[in-house]
């Protein structure tokens, strides 16, 4: 009898013992994604890089495809840091038609790129980072975007917005998105440098 009772507690501390490693290897794995929001209906996880989180976001279909037309995956998978302000597929959609086509063209190359870099900046700056400059800076902060233009950001209330050099707007609609290699901030319509 004792000797089934001791049986029975050892399957006992067996069991639960497995439920307890279970339990803990499920918190380990949503500890990977650390807090990151779902962007496009995807988890976005903080140990793979920009462009292994962009492709798995149903919403920048457009962005990876554009990423990819204009040999920016070897950059954007590189150490970094990087900034990224990704715009979503109905951003995209927001440009006069037809303007997508064109851009993809290998033709366009150029111009596409130019597009792309201005919506990155080098270094990572996190919705806390980017309100410290523009509480500096009195209301609003300039960013040198990586093709060498610069950025206007201000809040609108509880918004972060940016204005592009033509005057345009975008709102982030996602912040904070961290990656292995930076930071995605995710916006509702296409910046255009001059």
């Amino acid at each position: 009898m004792v000797t089934i009772v001791k049986k029975v507690v050892v399957m006992v501390l067996l069991a639960v013992g497995s439920i307890t490693l279970a339990n803990q290897r499920a918190n380990a794995q949503m500890n990977s994604m650390d807090d990151n929001p779902m962007v496009g209906g995807a988890s976005m996880l903080k140990s793979r890089d920009i462009v292994d989180n962009a492709v798995n976001s149903a919403d920048h279909t457009t962005l990876v495809a554009a990423v990819k037309a204009a040999g920016l995956v070897p950059t954007l998978k590189s150490k970094g840091p990087f900034t990224v302000f990704a715009p979503t597929n109905s951003a995209f959609d927001k440009l006069p038609a037809g303007t997508v086509d064109t851009l993809l063209k290998p033709e366009n190359k150029g111009m596409l790129t130019n597009i792309l870099t201005y919506h990155v900046l080098a270094g990572k700056f996190d919705a806390s980072a980017i309100q410290k400059k523009i509480n500096a800076g009195h209301g609003k902060a300039s960013f040198k975007a990586v093709n060498g233009g610069t950025l206007t950001a201000w809040m609108d209330g509880n918004t972060l917005v940016l204005t592009d050099e033509k005057g345009g707007q975008s709102r982030v609609t996602i912040a904070n998105v961290y990656q292995s290699n930076g930071v995605i901030h995710v916006v509702d319509t296409v910046l255009l440098p001059r």
